[in-house]
């Protein structure tokens, strides 16, 4: 495995792990990279400088995260403080919710995929969160 730092053409960098250089390379031409910011696929290798150990513990994950990193966790934030986790009782929660059988208010949590279609057949809005609405902790 090899994690190479990409730029988009909008400027947008961000780091993406390959099994191989030339697995990067089939995906480019492929075009099936995207830009995990933007979603364009004019995306490319940005320039790297190698990284030699020098056998000093050098805490190589203690760097600021990007930019995106940094927004999706204050978004998190914000939604984990503003709601309620329901766990596995989301589908039923919300439609209780819907139906006028619980209190209006935010939640979140974890539905199965049939779940979630059939709340949206029915008209429930849901939307599906870039993390899940799972009760875990994760660093």
């Amino acid at each position: 495995m090899i994690c190479f730092t990409l730029k988009c053409a909008k400027g947008h960098d961000f780091d993406s792990w390959f099994g191989s250089g030339a697995a990067f390379d089939s995906l480019k031409a492929a075009g099936r990279l995207t830009c995990a910011v933007c979603g364009i696929t004019d995306v490319d290798k940005a320039v790297m400088a190698p990284r030699v150990s020098s056998g000093r513990d050098e805490h190589p994950l203690s760097g600021p995260a990007s930019t995106a990193e940094q927004a999706l966790a204050e978004v998190r934030k914000r939604i984990e403080a503003q709601t309620e986790n329901v766990g596995t009782n989301f589908a039923t929660e919300a439609r209780k919710i819907h139906d006028g059988d619980a209190p209006l208010r935010p939640i979140m949590g974890e539905a199965k995929w049939q779940d979630a279609k059939e709340l949206l057949e029915d008209g429930i809005p849901i939307a599906p969160l870039p993390w899940g609405g799972s009760t875990r902790k994760t660093n």
